[in-house]
């Protein structure tokens, strides 16, 4: 809403009427403090904006009541006097309140009958934390501040406060305000604009922290958010090559120092913005990086690189502390191997951090056998992760079943908080709303529907008793193989604890055929405990997903993966071992030669694939002119578009006896009755950007 300050006040201003007495208090204390609101219009009205020193910007709260605008002074302090400049959107009835931890607040002044406007009231209390409680609303708007003075004298840092690795060699603690704190907490996925809406369900979790990859300007709704619910946030800050195995950005720690000034510039930028913010708890340099070095570097040089980056945490430790002593320094790495760069290289570590799955309950011994002389949280950890687990029958990870990653995630939690005096917590992995491959195997609230993973956690954090958990797949059964576009049966055991109705539903995914991550609906026919759908046409290991909901916001997954094979067509392949020549075939390239004999060697792994440009062909002799009734084109994934069957008597003069410009892929069954002692595909478009690839070519006789 786009609206001008009241009319009266600039009347006000402009007849210099006296709106504040002659007397000031003796110093503004909330100019440029954290401020915090219990919910904020958009954008462009937050919180800061009415503790900024700016009388053109303002922050607005939803149109609802109550709603409240927190200041943090930023040490105990005695209050004198608060003023409140409101915009048209004024509240009638408010109180302006005080606290000394941000939880339990105490009234100084209570106002009803407001008219809104420049309004200044003389208070007498003491508190590090000021809020203006607004309860009744003067129009169907929010409520809006131009601008919120607290006046008075600030008292020294209270011992304490803050947050601080405190204790000893194998008895530290991590205090908050003095105060033990254990952290709880999660991995955060959803958008930071969206915080607010996730913490009331993280809050009743019983989660206290958050953690994050990367911090800049979009972060300050997620602090605020969390801080308003007291939640405390773990604030990252991305070094290449993050992520660990397989992750890119290779940088040269040893040689590249733009590199490392751009981001310490960067680090040293976001940690003076939110240094003070009460959503702040420690800040966290870098991303399983000892590891990922190994995807960019070997030997001799993988090891000074390591050494160099470890060295270069040490220099942004250092520079954080000297902006910050009131958080905390850690780094998170893939394996505790990478503490041993850290106890030689970067001292000035506050604590380590480490991501853990499957290897979670090794973390302590490794710590002993180490030697560490610092302690340690969790930044990731829950159930084996795909690296770890057992291929099935078709080759590929056996996704843990939902009751096995229920049990993954209070086995990890047991684990971490086990090594009392050194492990101060962990947070787990992962809350998020995606709904993919990745979402499917951690995410405890898929498409925000939450898993008997979720409920596991908000036990083992000692949250709030669920009135309804989710179904319980006990069983899943499908098939090894089953024939492309084929019915698939898949039977399932299921009960829901509650009694609710359970509603099944299903998908597919083909993250081990082109590694998409996707989940593709499919449609499903239920029977009792059995499942029919109909088979992928395009060949290769395929996960099956079924999906039990309950109508109540909970779901039960389970996934298996199978084979879609191509179906076997009746008849004699004519085709299969002749003579076969084509127009070209790929030489070079992981797995090549692709030769065109590939197509009729009756292997459905084995594939003929050409240079990428049209036309393209392939013609297989079949030693004598034959009929036939039946042609079958089993495509990789560079498949044909626009192609002709045809048939020659001499392997020159050619008639097309079958033709496509809709070709899709997969498995092309051309029921065709043709004679000719050769046979020929002839492609013209390509479907993809790669040019054309068969697993088999067979030419059947019936």
């Amino acid at each position: 809403m786009a609206r001008v300050r009241s009319i009266c006040t600039v009347v006000a201003v402009l007849l210099g009427i006296a709106v504040v007495p002659a007397q000031a208090a003796p110093a503004l204390l909330s100019q440029g403090r954290p401020a915090l609101a219990s919910s904020t219009e958009n954008a462009g009205t937050p919180a800061s904006a009415a503790v900024d020193g700016n009388g053109d910007t303002r922050w607005s709260s939803e149109w609802s009541a109550p709603q409240w605008l927190r200041v943090d002074l930023g040490a105990s302090s005695t209050l004198s006097r608060v003023e409140l400049d409101w915009e048209g959107a004024y509240a009638t009835a408010f109180e302006i309140q005080v606290s000394a931890d941000g939880v339990a607040w105490q009234p100084v002044r209570s106002v009803t009958g407001s008219t809104g406007g420049r309004q200044g009231y003389d208070v007498t209390g003491t508190g590090r934390y000021v809020r203006v409680n607004a309860t009744q609303r003067a129009n169907g708007y929010g409520v809006s501040l131009w601008e919120f003075r607290v006046y008075g004298t600030q008292g020294g840092v209270v011992p304490g406060s803050g947050v601080h690795v405190t204790g000893s060699q194998g008895n530290w603690q991590l205090t908050v305000d003095g105060r033990p704190w254990v952290v709880k907490g999660l991995t955060w996925g959803p958008p930071a604009a969206d915080a607010a809406r996730y913490m009331p369900e993280l809050k009743s979790m019983g989660v206290n922290t958050l953690r994050t990859w990367g911090t800049d300007a979009s972060t300050r709704p997620l602090l605020d958010a969390a801080a308003s619910h007291g939640l405390r946030v773990i604030n990252g800050f991305w070094l290449q090559p993050g992520g660990g195995p397989g992750s890119g950005g290779c940088v040269n720690y040893v040689t590249d120092a733009q590199y490392k000034a751009d981001v310490l510039g960067q680090i040293r930028q976001w940690v003076t913005t939110y240094k003070d913010h009460p959503g702040v708890l420690m800040w966290n340099v870098g991303n399983e990086s000892i590891l990922g070095l190994q995807n960019c570097y070997s030997g001799a040089e993988l090891e000074n690189q390591r050494v160099a980056y470890a060295r270069y945490l040490n220099e942004a430790a250092r520079a954080i502390h000297a902006i910050d002593t009131g958080h905390p320094v850690t780094n998170t790495d893939a394996w505790t191997g990478a503490w041993v760069y850290l106890k030689a290289h970067t001292p000035d570590l506050d604590l380590y951090s480490v991501n853990s799955y499957g290897n979670v309950c090794q973390v302590r011994q490794d710590w002993i056998s180490g030697g560490h002389t610092k302690p340690y949280i969790l930044t990731e950890a829950g159930p084996a992760g795909e690296w770890e687990v057992p291929n099935d029958a078709n080759g590929v990870p056996a996704e843990p079943t939902d009751v096995q990653k229920r049990d993954g995630y209070i086995q990890a939690w047991n684990c971490i908080t086990g090594h009392t005096g050194v492990s101060f917590g962990g947070t787990l992995f992962h809350y998020g709303t995606e709904y993919d491959f990745g979402a499917v195997w951690f995410n405890l609230t898929p498409a925000g529907k939450k898993r008997l993973s979720f409920y596991a956690v908000q036990r083992a954090f000692g949250g709030a008793t669920p009135a309804n958990t989710p179904p319980v797949i006990s069983a899943m059964t499908v098939p090894q193989t089953v024939a492309a576009g084929a019915p698939l049966t898949i039977d399932v055991a299921a009960a829901d604890p509650d009694g609710d109705a359970v509603a099944w539903s299903t998908a597919f995914n083909s993250k081990y055929i082109d590694n998409s991550g996707g989940l593709a609906a499919t449609p499903v026919q239920v029977a009792g405990n059995r499942l029919t759908v109909t088979a992928p046409d395009r060949l290769g290991v395929w996960k099956v997903y079924v999906m039990a909901e309950d109508g109540r916001g909970n779901i039960g997954i389970e996934t298996r993966s199978v084979r879609v094979v191509a179906p076997q067509p009746s008849g004699v392949n004519v085709a299969q071992g002749k003579a076969v020549t084509a127009s070209s075939y790929q030489q070079v390239g992981d797995g090549a030669p692709f030769p065109p004999s590939n197509a009729v060697d009756g292997d459905g792994t084995s594939r003929w694939a050409t240079d990428w440009a049209d036309p393209q062909w392939i013609r297989v002799d079949l030693g004598a002119v034959t009929t036939f009734q039946h042609v079958q084109l089993v495509w990789e994934g560079a498949f044909g578009r626009a192609y002709e069957i045809q048939v020659s008597d001499d392997g020159n003069a050619w008639r097309s006896v079958y033709g496509t410009t809709a070709g899709d892929g997969g498995v092309d069954a051309i029921d065709v009755t043709a004679t000719g002692r050769y046979v020929r595909l002839h492609a013209t478009q390509r479907g993809t950007g790669w040019g054309y690839s068969l697993y088999e070519f067979g030419v059947y006789r019936r």
